[in-house]
């Protein structure tokens, strides 16, 4: 690699090696497939159990004119809706979305972020809890969507 001598691309590039040579060990553990690997790259790999993570986004403003989903209202949902299915335990963030709706008009809006964990041979049971939280909210509140992500995760308690 040849570098620049100007003093901010050798710091951008400087910069940039350091970032990949401390990313890469935590890149490769995530995606190690029990291979060679150091000992203790290996451990913090297999720590915990196979679990994933779904977190679910909810929007407050309502496209028919109504107030805004409240606090109160959101706590009743998640009491009502979600605790029955996941009593183990959730998760819910106060958050700030944008999203583009069916009209085309960028929306800006108070959110929720809630995440469950459930273990990954609970998928398909799990996955029909999650869509009757979807299908409940989007009803309820007349929303277009609630955006689901998923990910595994390596749990441990």
């Amino acid at each position: 690699m040849v570098l620049s001598s100007k003093p901010r691309l050798r710091a951008a590039a400087v910069t940039a090696v350091a970032v990949l040579a401390v990313g890469a060990p935590t890149a490769y553990a995530a995606l190690d497939t029990g291979g060679d690997t150091a000992p203790s790259t290996r451990a913090a790999a297999t720590r915990g159990k196979p679990y994933l993570g779904t977190h679910l986004y909810f929007g407050t403003g309502r496209p028919d004119g109504k107030p805004a989903v409240t606090d109160r209202q959101f706590m009743d949902f998640v009491s009502k809706r979600v605790t029955p299915r996941f009593p183990d335990g959730l998760t819910v963030e106060d958050a700030r979305g944008q999203w583009r709706g069916k009209n085309g008009a960028i929306v800006r809006e108070r959110s929720y972020e809630l995440t469950v964990l459930y273990p990954k041979s609970e998928a398909r049971t799990r996955d029909r809890d999650i869509e009757a939280i979807r299908t409940a909210y989007k009803r309820a509140f007349n929303q277009e969507s609630v955006l689901r992500a998923d990910e595994v995760e390596s749990v441990d308690f």
